[in-house]
Formats: structure tokens, sequence, C-alpha cells
């Protein structure tokens, strides 16, 4: 049986109308002869309203396992909405807690690491024509206790799942369309990237670029998990990340820290050229730029903060004009 796993992250199901688009996705993959297992966040903003709501319920103060157990709430109920709305079109679903997926976990509250999965449950559903839709972000510990993957956890719930079913694919449908050489709303001239390395994925996140969970890229890098980032809004493909890079600059990324910024070129094979060439790019744009630091995957330089979106444009230009 040939399954696909297809993430929904928060902005993806922020309203009835898009939750019903979520499920029409899911529906146009099993129509295309592929047992799909949808894996749900949280609708957006809802987390924010838990943790709110926590605080003025508990003075402040309350337990790490009591957290878990509300947090979790979030994830299950995007799970029952998007199961009810495949069903209203005819098809057969199922929600699933991330401890009915089989997802088991460590006990370190807010943060559980994934210590074994069993689909048993998964393959029973999925052999009786149901679609499995999976509440992200949670498992369950060795004593009973709901637990939570951390920030971006839904990611892990999905290559986790996907290397236990040996997926022929994990789709993350999100609001974004795929990777960009730059931010487009920074660039724009910034265009979208077919492919893009496990490796690069991972510097991007390290550099503090949004892209996925970093410990879910790490696990999907560790069991040659296919990735594929697009949008939840539009059919059009996103970007492959694969095991092999394609060689040479991919993007850029823009992290600000307090006073600094550091714009960071992402790819493989940089070395002193590069590094040249950046410099001579932030001298022309009159951008004081500090000699660049070299990684397996980036190169990054400092600017002052005010200076940070130049150097990103200036840089593009250079390397992807």
């Amino acid at each position: 049986m040939k399954t696909i796993i297809i993430k929904f992250g928060g902005s993806s199901l922020a309203d009835p109308g898009r939750i019903r688009r979520a499920a029409a996705m899911v529906l146009a993959a099993r129509r295309g002869g592929i047992f799909p297992v949808a894996v749900v966040s949280a609708p957006a903003d809802s987390t924010d309203d838990l943790l709110k709501l926590a605080a003025l319920s508990g003075g402040g103060r309350r337990s790490a396992r009591e957290t878990d157990a509300l947090l979790a709430a979030g994830e299950q109920l995007s799970a029952a909405l998007v199961a009810m709305a495949i069903e209203a079109e005819g098809a057969r679903a199922v929600s699933l807690t991330g401890a009915q997926a089989g997802i088991r976990t460590n006990s370190d509250f807010s943060a559980a690491a994934v210590r074994s999965v069993n689909v048993r449950r998964l393959k029973r559903e999925l052999d009786a024509g149901r679609i499995p839709v999976v509440a992200g972000f949670q498992g369950v510990t060795a004593g009973g206790d709901v637990s939570t993957l951390g920030r971006g956890g839904s990611d892990l719930t999905a290559v986790v799942l996907a290397a236990a079913l040996r997926s022929e694919l994990c789709e993350f449908r999100t609001d974004v369309k795929g990777i960009y050489t730059a931010h487009p709303g920074a660039v724009a001239a910034a265009r979208k990237l077919k492919k893009i390395s496990y490796g690069e994925i991972i510097s991007l996140a390290e550099l503090g670029t949004e892209v996925r969970q970093l410990r879910a890229v790490k696990y999907a890098a560790r069991h040659a998990i296919p990735l594929h980032l697009r949008s939840s809004f539009h059919d059009e493909p996103g970007t492959l990340v694969t095991p092999l890079p394609a060689g040479g600059p991919s993007c850029l990324s823009l992290k600000r820290e307090k006073r600094a910024a550091l714009v960071s070129l992402i790819g493989t094979g940089l070395g002193a050229s590069h590094a040249a060439a950046a410099a001579a790019a932030a001298k022309a744009a009159g951008v004081r730029a500090a000699s660049a630091k070299l990684s397996k995957f980036a190169l990054t330089l400092g600017a002052p903060q005010s200076q940070g979106e130049n150097l990103l444009r200036a840089l593009h230009a250079a390397f992807f004009g």
C-alpha cells in the first residue's frame, strides 16, 4: 500500500473554509491512487489562546504535565474537524490522537523525544478504507501521560509516521509555496527553488529561518524521507528536499540579533571566491559588512541591523540576479 503523509500547519486550518480546503487536498491524493494520512496542527493562534487561558486560570503557575494535557487539545480539535470535513464529502475518516497513532515518547514534557512508533492502528484504519487524521505535536509516555514534542512538533509527528509507514512522500502544507532564494517580502526578485538538500534546510533552521522544525528535518535526513514543502492554497509544486544538493549557492537568509543583522548565503561548495564576491557586493551597495564566516552550508556576513535588508538585496543581485 502506497501512503503519503500530508501535514497541515495551523494557518491552513484557521477557519471552516480552510479546513474544507485541506480535506479536499487529502481526498485528491486518495483519488490519485495513493493512501493519505493527514497530520494536523492546532488552528492558528489557538495554542497561544490556551496558554493565556491557563495563565488566567492558574495564576501563572502550572505544571508541565498539565500544560501538555491542555495544549494537546488544540491539535485534537483540528483532527476531529478535518475528519468531519472529509466525511462530509462522502469519504470515511477517523481522527486519532498521537497516542492512538502509536507515538511513544519520554517524559520530557513540552519537548518530548519520540522513543518508538507503532503504526498497527494506522494500518488497520487504512486497510478498512478510512483516512486517518492524526493530531500532531503529541504522543504518550510509558506512564500513559500526554506529552508534546516542542515548538513545531507536528512536523516531527509527520516525519516519524512517514518513516514508520515507509511512505512515498511527506508533504508539508503551509501558507507559503516553498523555499525561495530569499524572503519574497524583502526581495521582489526572489524565486522559488525546485529542490534543496537536507543539509541546506538544516542550516537555514539553525540560522533562525522558520522553515520547518529542526528536529523533524534532521530525522527526515537520517531516514531519507522525501519532503515536499508546498502551499495549502495552491496546487502548484513546491520545493522538494532531497539528499543530494544541486551545488553552489541556493538561497539567502536574514537573521536580526540586537543591533546586528546576519545575512547568510546557503549552499554547497562555498569558498573564498564566494566570500570575495559577497564582500564586493556589500561594498558596492554601501553596506558596512563584517568579514564573512564560512561553515559547511553557509557563508555569513554581519551588518548593522538597519542595513540588513540592503545587504540581503545586494547579495541576491550578486548571486541570483
